[in-house]
């Protein structure tokens, strides 16, 4: 990408064509799903632009999935310098409308070090206002610009466990 070369902060980011088709069994699996995980990934070239395929969104939408957005643990730079948790949620509605995601799950472990090029991306007041808002430490301690998949996987659980009750 070359996003992270260019001046300034991005506003907005599209599809060309903006009628991409998604794959079929994608859909199939979004409409069939018990829960939905989107993140980690960077903000502007991983996670909008799959959800900026229409069909992709709308599969999503309809879904009765338990939808969480897993927001990043530091910023990425030259595309989101100094986003919170509030800011990333702000710009993914702000291009694919309110409500996607039912969880917003954020890191709230800030220690260790991320890199001279990043900062860590926090819960704040805002995200903390968002009823969908969970935060948990979700750090890597060998490498803190990074999720812990073991954290993160029984963060996710539990959460879906929370709202569905456990599968038997």
């Amino acid at each position: 990408s070359k996003i992270p070369e260019m001046l300034g902060r991005v506003r907005r980011v599209w599809l060309e064509p903006d009628d991409a088709p998604a794959f079929p069994p994608v859909i199939k699996a979004l409409l069939n799903a018990d829960l939905i995980v989107v993140g980690p990934g960077s903000l502007y070239t991983s996670i909008l632009p799959n959800l900026l395929v229409h069909d992709l969104l709308a599969s999503m939408k309809a879904s009765r999935a338990v939808r969480i957005y897993v927001c990043n643990i530091a910023t990425q730079s030259g595309e989101t310098d100094a986003f919170t948790c509030f800011d990333h949620v702000r710009a993914l509605e702000g291009h694919v409308g309110d409500d996607i995601f039912d969880v917003i799950l954020c890191n709230d472990n800030y220690s260790g070090d991320v890199g001279s090029s990043s900062v860590w991306v926090r819960a704040d007041e805002r995200t903390l206002a968002d009823d969908r808002t969970y935060t948990a430490d979700l750090v890597d301690d060998a490498h803190p610009w990074r999720h812990d998949t073991g954290k993160l996987a029984q963060v996710v659980m539990d959460i879906f466990y929370e709202r569905t009750g456990p599968l038997n």
